[in-house]
């Protein structure tokens, strides 16, 4: 059983407050598919103003949460030291598809499953889930750029 939980996530991923949009990794298979979760609240600061008497998850921020998704897959596929690790920048979202609206109270399950991977490009395709509902699709083309960090 795996269990990576945010301190782990973390170590991973260089998003903080407010933008870290994974709570834990529930299952992995290196260099093929990795399943994670968000809780959603209404503590997320996003709610204040989307919409503030019919809160909304915002679409851009479900395909965020499944690209940090991606990012820990990729992660988990190739490991390295910290400092060695590459930045991985969105270059492209493909046939985004929102189904039906994420509230706060919901658990979003994200899966991303790798369809290529070719040097320094990497494309997913994403699905997060509500209750075992689609919520949103798309496939997901990142960039990995190695930045100096000093």
């Amino acid at each position: 059983m795996i269990d990576i939980n945010i301190t782990d996530i973390l170590n991973y991923l260089p998003h903080r407050y407010p933008f870290i949009l994974i709570d834990r990794v529930l299952s992995y298979i290196p260099h093929e598919r990795l399943t994670a979760m968000k809780n959603v609240t209404i503590n997320e600061p996003y709610f204040a103003g989307h919409f503030p008497d019919n809160p909304v998850m915002p679409g851009v921020l479900i395909l965020e949460a499944m690209a940090q998704a991606s990012v820990l897959l990729s992660y988990l596929t190739f490991p390295a030291p910290p400092e060695e690790r590459p930045l991985h920048f969105f270059a492209g979202i493909d046939k985004a598809r929102f189904k039906q609206v994420v509230l706060p109270g919901d658990q979003l399950e994200l899966e991303v499953v790798i369809l290529k991977h070719k040097s320094s490009i990497w494309k997913m395709h994403g699905e997060a889930r509500v209750a075992g509902k689609l919520v949103c699709s798309a496939d997901l083309l990142s960039a990995e750029k190695v930045v100096n960090r000093d």
